[in-house]
């Protein structure tokens, strides 16, 4: 049975910074880009960052490139990391990690439970 266990979620003040985790189980993910989606309450679930299996390529959404990075345990690659740094109010969503073909367009075969993370202003 695969899964996808988010942690590392929690409230913090703006100007913050949090760092998620993604321990993915149940299968050997080659070939699959892992990374991670948000949810804010009364929107739509939105891609926020994408690392290759090799950790080489990353892709992000425009809103967080430059204040988010997304990387590979070189040891683990079935693990996944987001540091978030300078967290704003908009940020506030509930976070998914994902697995898939290609998560950039949507191509998603795996998801976690999802973990808060809380921006206070």
């Amino acid at each position: 049975q695969v899964q996808l266990v988010e942690s590392g979620g929690g409230l913090v003040q703006v100007g913050g910074s949090l760092r998620l985790s993604c321990a993915a189980s149940g299968r050997t993910f080659s070939t699959y880009g892992m990374g991670w989606f948000r949810q804010a309450p009364g929107k739509e679930r939105e891609f926020v960052a994408v690392v290759s299996w090799s950790g080489s390529f990353t892709y992000y959404a425009d809103s967080v490139k430059g204040r988010f990075t997304i990387s590979r345990d070189n040891a683990n690659k079935n693990t996944v990391y987001l540091q978030m740094n300078s967290l704003k109010p908009d940020d506030t969503a509930v976070y998914y990690c994902a697995a898939g073909p290609a998560l950039e367009r949507k191509r998603i075969d795996y998801w976690g439970q999802g973990t808060q993370v809380t921006v206070s202003s």
